[in-house]
C-alpha cells in the first residue's frame, strides 16, 4: 500500500514508524529540518512542502496514492489535504482534527470536505480517559466487536491478592484469557505456570464483565460509586466530562477562568464545575478532593498536569490520569508517580493506522508504545485459521500470538485448545509486534 502523510509531528510520526516496514510511506512537511531528520531516521521518502497545495500533493505522488493521511496540528489545512487530494487522485483520505463539533459536522453528511474519515483527537483522548478510569489498576483499555469484548492491561502492585499467583491459580473466570505479561523491556506470552509477579502489567482479553471481575480481585473496591475529579476545562477536560456523564457519573470539575468555568457548566448539566485554582490546597482540602477516586488532570500543558497529579497523589488519591503531550513524557510521568498518563496523539495514531491493515481487519489498539498489538478481523475461508482448532490455530502462526476472543453470530465464545474457528467469525488476538507483519498476512 502506498500512504501519503501531510504533517511530521507526533501523529504522523508514529504512524510513520509504524507503517515504514510494511508500506510505501512518503511523509510530507512544511518543516525542511524535520524532513531531513526524517529522511535518516525512517525508512520513509520525506519531502518539504505546503500539503494543502496541488503541487505538493503531485510531488509526493498522491494519483498512485491509496491513503491520504491528513495530520498536520490545523483542522482546516487537514480538511483541505484531502478536498485537493480527491480533485487528483481516488485515494482513501483521513483528516485528523481536534474540535469535536466539526467532526460532528463531518458525520452529518459524510462524504463532505472530501475525507471520507474524520479522527478527532480530543475526543478519543477523552473515551481513552473514561475506559482507562472505570477500571481500577488499569494502564490501557480498548473494546472490541462492538463493545462484546474487552481488552485491558493492569499493573499489578506487591499488595495485590493475584502476586506470585500462576496464571493458572489467577484464572477462575468464565470468558477471560491471560494474553501477555510485559515485565521491564521482557514480553512475556501468558502460559498456565507463568507466575504473575508485583510491577508486571498483565494483559487480559474477554468478555466486559469477566474483565470487571478481575479488576476488582486485582485491586478489591471498597466502594460502589466512584467519585471523579477533572482538573481543566480545556477541550479535553470538557469532553471527558460529557463521556462521564454519559457513563453515569456525576464528575466534578475545576476550572480556574471564570467565563469558561461559566461556558462548561451551562453544557455539562450532570457535573459540578467548581471555579478555582486546582494548585490551593486550602481549597482542595475543603472540597475533600483527597476522597476522589479518580483525578484526571487535563490543563493545557504537560509540566501542569505533572504538578496537579503528584500534588493529587500527595493528598491520598486513588489514582491519577495525566493528558500529556509530549509523547516522551509518558515513562517520566507513571515513573514519578502519575498512575496513567494518556496521549492524545498517540491515541489518534492507533485509531488512524487499522486503515492500513489487510482488509478484514477491524480494529487495533496498541500497547507498550507499539511493543504489541491487540487486533479484530474477520476469519475469511482462506485464512490459516479457518476450520482449526484453537491449538492447531496457533501453531500455525509465529511464536508472540494469543487468540484472546471470538465473537460468531454476535455471541461470546471463550477460546480454548479444542475450540474450532470458523469462517466469518470475529477474532481478536494479541500480536508482539516482532511478528506482526507475519500474522496479518497469514490471516
Amino acid at each position: 500500500m502506498r500512504v501519503v502523510i501531510i504533517g511530521a509531528g507526533d501523529v504522523g510520526r508514529a504512524i510513520a514508524a509504524n507503517l515504514e516496514a510494511s508500506h510505501e510511506v512518503v511523509v510530507v512537511d512544511r518543516d525542511g529540518d524535520v524532513v531531513e531528520e526524517l529522511t535518516y531516521s525512517l525508512d520513509v521518502l520525506a519531502l518539504e512542502g505546503d500539503g494543502t497545495e496541488l503541487e505538493t500533493l503531485r510531488e509526493a505522488d498522491v494519483e498512485q496514492a491509496d491513503l491520504v493521511i491528513a495530520c498536520t496540528d490545523s483542522d482546516e489545512a487537514n480538511v483541505v489535504v484531502c478536498g485537493a487530494t480527491k480533485t487528483v487522485s481516488d485515494a482513501f483520505t483521513i483528516a485528523r482534527v481536534r474540535r469535536r463539533t466539526l467532526l460532528e459536522t463531518w458525520e452529518g453528511s459524510q462524504g463532505a470536505f472530501g475525507v471520507d474519515f474524520m479522527v478527532c483527537t480530543d475526543l478519543l483522548a477523552a473515551q481513552a480517559i473514561v475506559r482507562i478510569s472505570g477500571l481500577p489498576a488499569t494502564q490501557d483499555v480498548d473494546t472490541f466487536v462492538g463493545g462484546l469484548v474487552r481488552m485491558a492491561e493492569f499493573e499489578i502492585d506487591a499488595d495485590s491478592p493475584v502476586a506470585e499467583m500462576t496464571v493458572q491459580e489467577a484464572d477462575c473466570y468464565d470468558s477471560l484469557t491471560f494474553a501477555a505479561i510485559f515485565r521491564g523491556d521482557e514480553m512475556i506470552v501468558a502460559g498456565g505456570d507463568t507466575v504473575i509477579r508485583a510491577g508486571d502489567r498483565v494483559v487480559v482479553i474477554g468478555s466486559a464483565g469477566s474483565v470487571a471481575d478481575f479488576a476488582g480481585d486485582v485491586v478489591p473496591s471498597t466502594t460502589d460509586d466512584e467519585e471523579v475529579i477533572i482538573v481543566g476545562a480545556s477541550e479535553i477536560g470538557f469532553q471527558a466530562a460529557r463521556e462521564f456523564e454519559e457513563h453515569g457519573y456525576r464528575p466534578r470539575l475545576i476550572e480556574r477562568d471564570p467565563d469558561r468555568a461559566r461556558e462548561v457548566a451551562e453544557s455539562l448539566p450532570n457535573t459540578l464545575v467548581m471555579e478555582s485554582d486546582a494548585t490551593d490546597t486550602e481549597f482542595l482540602a475543603r472540597e475533600h478532593v483527597d476522597e476522589a477516586d479518580v483525578v484526571v488532570a487535563a490543563l493545557d500543558g504537560d509540566e501542569k498536569n505533572l504538578l496537579v497529579s503528584l500534588l493529587a497523589e500527595r493528598l491520598g488519591v486513588d489514582r491519577t490520569v495525566a493528558v500529556i503531550e509530549n509523547r516522551e513524557y509518558t515513562d517520566l510521568f507513571e515513573t514519578v508517580g502519575v498512575d496513567v498518563a494518556v496521549n492524545p496523539r498517540e491515541e489518534t495514531a492507533e485509531e488512524i493506522v487499522r486503515f492500513t491493515r489487510a482488509g478484514h481487519t477491524e480494529k487495533v489498539a496498541m500497547l507498550e508504545h507499539d511493543r504489541a498489538e491487540v487486533i479484530e478481523f474477520e476469519v475469511s475461508p482462506e485464512s490459516v485459521l479457518a476450520g482449526e482448532t484453537i491449538v492447531d490455530a496457533t501453531a500455525a502462526l509465529p511464536n508472540g500470538v494469543v487468540i484472546g476472543a471470538i465473537s460468531r453470530g454476535g455471541e461470546l465464545v471463550t477460546p480454548r485448545g479444542e475450540t474450532v474457528v470458523e469462517p466469518g467469525d470475529h477474532v481478536v488476538v494479541f500480536v508482539d509486534a516482532k511478528v506482526l507483519d507475519a500474522v496479518i498476512e497469514a490471516i
